[in-house]
C-alpha cells in the first residue's frame, strides 16, 4: 500500500478501528455498559456507581492505553531511523528502563504522582538514549553490538532500580505494578501531565518528518543537502525519550511496542516519515488499547497484567526479526 489513495484508506481504517476498540475498552469489563448507558454517564444521567467506573477508571485507563501506545510506537520508529537499526526500540536499547530508574527514584523520595513523575522519567530516558547513542557512533557498532549494548544497559539500569527498591521497601510496594507494566492504577492526575508531554512531542516530530527521512540516510547525504546532522539527531533523541519517558511513567515497563508496530506499519506503508509516523501513532494506540482489553477480558474476573500479555507477544517477534536481520548484517 504505497500510492497515496491506499495510504488514505489505511490510515482510515487504523482510526476507525482505534475508536471501536476505545468504544469497547469503555464498555467491557466486569460490569459491562451499553452504548446508551455509556452516552447518558457522560451526560450526567444513570446510576452514580456506573458514572464512577466510567469517569474515574475506564475513561483514564483507556485515554492512557491510546497515549502509551501512540508515544512508545513513535518513540521506537524514531530510534530505528536515527540509529539506522529496524531492531532498536525503547525497551530493547535500555531508554524504558532509565525511565524506569528515574520513576522508581521518585517512588523512593514520595513522589507519586504529577509532572516531578513525568520529568525524572524523561531525564532517565534521555541519559539512556544518549549513551547507547555515544557507544553506537564512538564505535562504529554493528547494527548487532548496538542491540546487545542496549540489552547491558538496561540490565544496568535495571539492577540500579532494583537496588533501590531492595533499600527501601515502602518504594517496592509502590513500584511492583510498575515494573511489570500495566493501566489498573492510572488517574488523571498521573496521566494528564504525561500526555501532554507526548502530544507536543508528537506535534513536533511529525513537522520534522523530512528532516528525520534525511538523517536516517546517513551523515554524508543528510550534509549533502545542508542538514545539521549533529543537531537533529540529538533532537530526534531527546524527542524518542520525551516519548517513551512520559509513557512509562504512567504505564509501567511495558516491553516491545516500539519494536512490533513500527515494523508493522512498515511492511504496510513503506519507511517514508511522513507516512510512518502517523499510522504508528495511530496503530500503536489501537493495539496497546487492545492488549489491555484482553487482559481485562480473557481471564475474568481476574485481570492479566498487560505488560506480561506484550511480552508473551514481542518475545517471539523479536527473535524473528532477529534472525530474519542474519545477526545485523541487512535490515529487517
Amino acid at each position: 500500500m504505497r500510492n497515496k489513495r491506499s495510504y488514505f484508506i489505511l490510515l482510515a481504517g487504523s482510526l476507525l478501528f482505534c475508536v471501536l476498540i476505545s468504544a469497547l475498552s469503555l464498555a467491557l469489563g466486569n460490569i459491562a455498559f451499553s452504548a446508551s448507558e455509556l452516552f447518558g454517564f457522560f451526560l450526567g444521567k444513570g446510576d452514580t456507581v456506573g458514572r464512577n467506573i466510567l469517569l474515574y477508571s475506564r475513561l483514564p485507563r483507556t485515554v492512557a492505553c491510546l497515549f502509551a501506545g501512540a508515544g512508545l510506537s513513535v518513540s521506537g520508529a524514531v530510534l530505528q531511523n536515527v540509529l539506522a537499526n529496524k531492531l532498536a526500540s525503547p525497551s530493547i536499547i535500555g531508554v524504558n528502563s532509565g525511565a524506569g530508574l528515574g520513576v522508581t527514584v521518585c517512588c523512593a523520595c514520595g513522589v507519586l504522582s504529577g509532572i516531578g513523575v513525568s520529568v525524572c522519567a524523561f531525564a532517565g530516558s534521555l541519559f539512556a538514549v544518549l549513551i547507547i547513542s555515544l557507544f553506537s557512533s564512538r564505535i562504529s557498532a554493528s547494527k548487532t553490538t548496538v542491540i546487545l549494548g542496549g540489552v547491558a544497559l538496561n540490565s544496568i539500569l535495571g539492577a540500579a532500580s532494583e537496588a533501590i527498591t531492595v533499600l527501601n521497601p515502602e518504594a517496592a510496594m509502590l513500584t511492583t505494578e510498575f515494573r511489570v507494566g500495566g493501566f489498573s492504577a492510572v488517574s488523571f492526575t498521573r496521566l494528564i501531565p504525561s500526555a501532554i508531554m507526548i502530544a507536543a512531542a508528537l506535534l513536533l516530530i511529525f513537522t520534522l518528518s523530512n528532516e528525520l527521512d534525511a538523517v536516517s540516510l546517513g551523515d554524508e547525504t543528510a550534509r549533502s543537502i545542508g542538514l545539521s546532522v549533529r543537531k537533529y539527531r540529538i533532537l530526534f533523541l531527546v524527542i524518542s525519550a520525551l516519548l517513551a519517558g512520559a509513557a512509562v511513567s504512567f504505564a509501567g515497563l511495558l516491553g516491545f511496542i516500539g519494536l512490533i508496530v513500527p515494523h508493522f506499519v512498515r511492511k504496510l506503508a513503506g519507511n517514508e516519515s511522513r507516512r510512518l509516523l502517523p499510522l504508528c501513532t495511530v496503530m500503536g494506540a489501537g493495539f496497546v488499547c487492545l492488549c489491555d482489553l484482553a487482559s481485562r477480558l480473557v481471564f475474568a474476573p481476574y485481570e492479566l497484567p498487560v505488560g506480561i500479555l506484550m511480552a508473551v507477544i514481542g518475545g517471539p517477534v523479536f527473535v524473528a526479526l532477529l534472525v530474519r536481520t542474519k545477526g545485523g548484517k541487512r535490515h529487517a
